[in-house]
């Protein structure tokens, strides 16, 4: 299957078990991911979700279930997605909910501090817990044994003293620990606090690595530009924004003839600091 094949696969699962019309007498029926309180929000989802869906369904779901809905389909794209590309990026790849970071090589350490305060509860007013953190999603790599890296001409001999550090080379530790390649954050909508929320984990993941900065990105089914833009904007903390429909979103801010967010959906691409969800696997194939 295509790139496009599988975003339009994506796009029918949201719409089979997540996109929903909200009835409201009092507001009037908006799109789940819409903001009910606000006009522009409720006009450019109404937009996204009829382009992407050939009926609305009503139904209410709650905040919390929609977010583990989306955090599910949006793992699934990418897992399927970056498969696609395996001739640009081999590796053997695992993805993951809600994974601890401590799991993977570059954290691992983590988890002996976090023996460390749990044992001296005095000293955790003073660090916290709240480095070791759990994103949305990860994607992994396992380590490559001797036999694989070996397999097409020889490259690393077990008598030589080479390459004996690197946690690419399962053979270096006895109990080699996967890579932690990607952590996206995974959101629904974008409300109050959640885009501090993405940089505080974005900077916890940078602060606390030893050895590569995996990839540190943000997907939103967020309609508003002005929203996405207080998570966008700005450089060194997250790689990108991706937009979950960013060709529907376009044409939405588009057909309501809303400068301020056409200019800031403009602003947003052009400056490189959002792209569509089909832009993402090319880019964890850098």
């Amino acid at each position: 299957m295509t790139i496009t094949g599988l975003r339009k696969q994506y796009h029918d699962s949201i719409c089979k078990n997540l996109l929903r019309m909200n009835k409201s007498s009092v507001k009037g029926d908006y799109p789940n991911n819409a903001d009910g309180d606000s006009n522009i929000s409720v006009k450019i989802a109404t937009e996204i979700l009829l382009q992407l869906c050939q009926k609305p369904k009503y139904e209410t779901i709650s905040g919390q279930k929609a977010g583990k809905i989306f955090e599910k389909l949006t793992k699934d794209f990418i897992e399927k997605s970056f498969n696609l590309l395996n001739q640009l990026r081999p590796g053997d790849w695992n993805y993951y909910i809600e994974k601890v970071i401590s799991y993977f090589d570059q954290y691992r350490d983590l988890a002996e501090i976090d023996i460390i305060l749990k044992e001296h509860k005095e000293l955790a007013t003073t660090f916290g817990h709240d480095y070791i953190i759990k994103p949305d999603i990860i994607v992994g790599r396992k380590p490559v044994s001797d036999n694989e890296l070996n397999k097409i001409k020889k490259i690393v001999d077990i008598k030589n003293d080479a390459a004996k550090l690197t946690p690419l080379r399962e053979s270096n530790y006895e109990f080699p620990k996967q890579l932690l390649h990607a952590s996206v954050s995974c959101k629904w909508t974008l409300r109050s606090d959640r885009a501090q929320n993405i940089r505080t984990e974005a900077f916890n993941l940078i602060r606390n690595r030893k050895g590569k900065l995996p990839h540190i990105v943000a997907v939103t089914a967020e309609p508003t530009l002005t929203r996405i833009a207080s998570l966008a904007l700005g450089t060194g903390d997250i790689d990108c924004v991706y937009h979950f429909a960013l060709n529907e979103l376009k044409k939405a801010v588009s057909s309501i003839k809303d400068e301020s967010q056409l200019d800031m959906f403009n602003i947003l691409v052009e400056g490189r600091r959002l792209r569509d969800i089909s832009d993402l696997p090319f880019d964890l194939a850098i």
